[in-house]
C-alpha cells in the first residue's frame, strides 16, 4: 500500500512561513491499496488538495471514481475540507463515508450541517456525486476491497475512533484524537470540571480506561506504521487534559506495547513551528528504539508489497 499525508495539523489550519515544511492543513491521510479503491482517513482541510489531484485523474475527472472516507469523529478539523472536495461535484463519482454511530443524530445529518446556508453557499443536497453513509459500532470489522478495516474507541470528547487498515501484507493504524488512558475518562462530551491528572480514579473509570487502552494496543499490534495524536507536550497536557490529546511519550508507549515498527507523530499543535517540531522529533528518537517520524504534508510511504 501507499500512504500519503495531505493534512497533519490539529484544531485549525495554519499556513505560513513557520509551517511550510511540515504543512499547515488539518487531518487527512490517503491509503492506496494495490488493486483496491482509495481509502481516505479524515476530511480536514488537506482534503481540498487531494480532491484537486483526484479530479486530474481520468476516473474522477470523468465521473467514474470511487473513494472511501473513514472519519475519526466529526469535530471541524476532521471534516472541514469536505465541502471543498471537488469530486463531490462531479456526477458519477461515489464517496462512501464511515464514522461512529451515535444515538442522538445521524451521520448524514452531521455532515450536511456544515453546508447549511448559515455556513456555506452550496447546500449538501446539490452535491452531484453519490454519497453513502455507514455508521460503525466500536470494535466493528469490515472490508473495503482487499483492505481489512477494524476500529476501536478513543478517549476524546464526542468520542473518536481509531482505525486499522490491513492490506498488501502491511498494517497502518490511525489513532487520533485521544487523551492518554491513565488520568481522565472522557465519557461523552466536553468535561466542564475535569479532575486533575494524577488524582485517584474511580475503580469503574480505571477499568474502562484499561479496556480502552487494551483495545488500542490490539489495534496497533504489529503495525508497520502507527499514526498517533501527539498534539501536546507534557506541560500542555497538564493544563488541558480534558481536551482529548496525547503527548509523543504516550504514542511511543502504545506503539512499543503493540510491537509496531514505526510511529508517526501527527495532529501537530497549530502553534508549533517547524523548528519546534524538529526538536520534538529529535527528543523522541532519543527515547525509543522504534523508528519515529513526524508526519508532513506530501510525505508518501510505501509499505508491504509496494516496498
Amino acid at each position: 500500500m501507499k500512504v500519503r499525508f495531505w493534512g497533519v495539523r490539529g484544531s485549525y489550519p495554519v499556513p505560513g512561513p513557520e509551517t511550510n515544511r511540515y504543512g499547515g492543513n488539518t487531518s487527512c491521510v490517503e491509503i492506496r491499496p494495490e488493486g483496491g479503491p482509495r481509502i481516505i482517513i479524515d476530511a480536514g482541510t488537506g482534503l481540498r488538495k487531494l480532491g484537486k489531484e483526484l479530479m486530474a485523474t481520468t476516473e474522477f475527472g470523468a465521473g467514474h471514481g470511487s473513494a472511501h472516507l473513514l472519519v475519526s469523529h466529526t469535530h471541524w478539523d476532521h471534516i472541514q475540507g469536505l465541502p471543498f472536495f471537488a469530486p463531490l461535484y462531479q456526477a458519477g463519482n461515489r464517496l462512501h463515508v464511515y464514522a461512529r454511530q451515535r444515538d442522538d443524530t445521524r451521520l448524514g445529518a452531521l455532515i450536511a450541517a456544515q453546508n447549511e446556508s448559515h455556513y456555506f453557499s452550496v447546500p449538501f443536497e446539490q452535491v452531484k456525486a453519490e454519497v453513502q453513509f455507514r455508521e460503525l459500532v466500536e470494535g466493528e470489522q469490515f472490508e473495503i476491497g482487499p483492505a481489512r478495516i477494524s476500529c476501536a474507541r478513543l478517549n476524546h470528547p464526542w468520542i473518536a475512533i481509531a482505525y486499522r487498515i490491513a492490506t498488501d501484507d502491511a498494517v497502518v493504524a490511525y489513532v487520533t484524537d485521544t487523551a492518554p488512558f491513565r488520568d481522565i475518562l472522557i465519557e461523552q462530551e466536553f468535561i466542564h470540571q475535569p479532575p486533575r491528572p494524577g488524582d485517584p480514579l474511580k475503580p469503574e473509570d480505571a477499568a474502562k480506561l484499561g479496556a480502552m487502552r487494551d483495545g488500542v494496543v490490539r489495534l496497533c499490534e504489529g503495525a508497520d506504521l502507527v499514526i498517533y495524536d501527539t498534539q501536546f507536550t507534557p506541560e500542555e497536557y497538564a493544563s488541558r487534559p480534558h481536551w482529548g490529546h496525547s503527548c509523543p511519550e504516550d504514542a511511543i508507549e502504545i506503539a512499543e506495547a503493540a510491537g509496531a515498527r514505526t510511529v508517526a507523530l501527527f495532529h501537530h499543535a497549530p502553534e508549533r513551528s517547524d523548528d519546534q517540531l524538529d526538536q520534538v522529533l529529535t527528543e523522541c528518537r532519543g527515547k525509543t528504539k522504534l523508528e519515529v517520524i513526524a508526519a508532513a504534508e506530501s510525505l508518501e510511504m510505501e509499505l508491504g508489497r509496494w516496498r
